[in-house]
């Protein structure tokens, strides 16, 4: 009973570890998905590290799930063993009760002979008390001959011999009884005994197949648990990694396309539209201005013919953007190339 006892502690304390990471995941925040590439890159690496974990996490679920195995191995060894236990005693206990009941038949067949050989010696009581039993002189007067004699001796001894015998059958016959009711006394508990043996094993049994299978089920859930975190996991980050190639691959082409709504420009459309909108916008509040949005100094630095970028024609404006673009290194001095993903 004490190793039943430890064997539920182990088993229970199996399943709450083997649970354990998984409730951990199921509250985990899953990723999601941005539109720009910055929060597509934090979105894969946070599932790159959220997969490290969790591998880390199968990993010793996988050693857990080991030690569950060997539990569970050594269990069915038990459950083998008491298995052939009980039908040893079952079978011992069906023969008992096979004994039992041919010794009850043997009784009553003792009990109905014992009555009759008591009824027997009782009439030949009677018989003996009712006749008066003739004496030696009487026997020898009345013969008609020797023979006659003779056979009227033997006649009174086999009479003598045959009260003798029933008297002995009867006395046989109970002890006889004596000692089968005092056998039945013993076989009773016995078989008693033996059937509550038999029950406590069975609910025994029972019990730890009932364990067996919430642990086998248990691993189960933990391994379904396991896969289907881990396959979300990856599909998340694969989604997440098609959506920035496919953001950075249209942010490519944006930025050697440099043609938009009235005509070629100097710098990539989207890098126009954002600062104009393609407008040759008069100076905001940092004085910047025109197609390209040059702040005066700037201009003046490239060598503008104008106070402001805006009031020199466009052919102009082109030709000091593609100098300040410089091929692509000098992206930086537009704020809307960051914006648009150019850098």
């Amino acid at each position: 009973m004490r190793s039943d006892r430890f064997d539920r502690r182990r088993l229970a304390a199996l399943g709450v570890a083997l649970l354990l990471p998984l409730t951990l995941w199921a509250v985990l925040p899953l990723p999601s998905h941005g539109q720009d590439a910055g929060a597509l890159q934090g979105t894969i690496e946070s599932s790159r590290a959220r997969e490290r974990t969790l591998s880390s996490a199968i990993s010793r679920l996988a050693a857990l799930e080991q030690r569950a195995e060997r539990a569970i191995t050594l269990l069915r060894g038990r459950l083998s063993r008491a298995q052939a236990e009980l039908g040893e005693r079952e079978a011992a206990l069906a023969r008992t009760r096979d004994e039992l009941r041919a010794e009850r038949r043997h009784l009553a067949r003792l009990r109905a002979r014992l009555e009759r050989d008591r009824a027997t010696l009782a009439a030949a009581l009677r018989a003996q008390y009712t006749t008066t039993p003739p004496d030696l002189v009487t026997v020898v007067l009345t013969s008609s001959d020797f023979a006659d004699l003779v056979d009227r001796a033997a006649f009174y001894k086999r009479v003598r011999r045959r009260n003798a015998s029933v008297v002995t059958a009867v006395r046989r016959a109970r002890d006889a009884t004596q000692r089968e009711t005092a056998r039945l006394a013993v076989l009773a508990p016995r078989q008693a005994r033996a059937a509550r043996e038999v029950r406590a094993e069975r609910d025994s049994l029972a019990a730890k197949t009932a364990a067996l299978h919430a642990q086998e089920q248990t691993l189960s859930r933990a391994r379904a648990a396991r896969q289907a975190a881990l396959r979300a996991t990856t599909a998340d980050r694969r989604r997440a990694e098609r959506e920035l190639r496919s953001l950075e691959a249209a942010q490519q082409r944006a930025a050697v396309d440099k043609r938009g709504p009235g005509g070629p420009w100097a710098i990539p459309w989207a890098i126009v539209q954002c600062e104009s909108g393609g407008q040759n916008m008069p100076p905001n509040y940092a004085g910047a201005s025109g197609y390209y949005q040059f702040i005066p100094s700037t201009w003046r630095a490239l060598g503008g013919s104008t106070p402001h970028a805006y009031q020199a024609p466009k052919a102009e404006q082109d030709r000091l953007a593609a100098k300040l673009w410089a091929g692509g290194s000098g992206a930086r001095n537009w704020d809307c190339a960051a914006i648009v993903g150019i850098i």
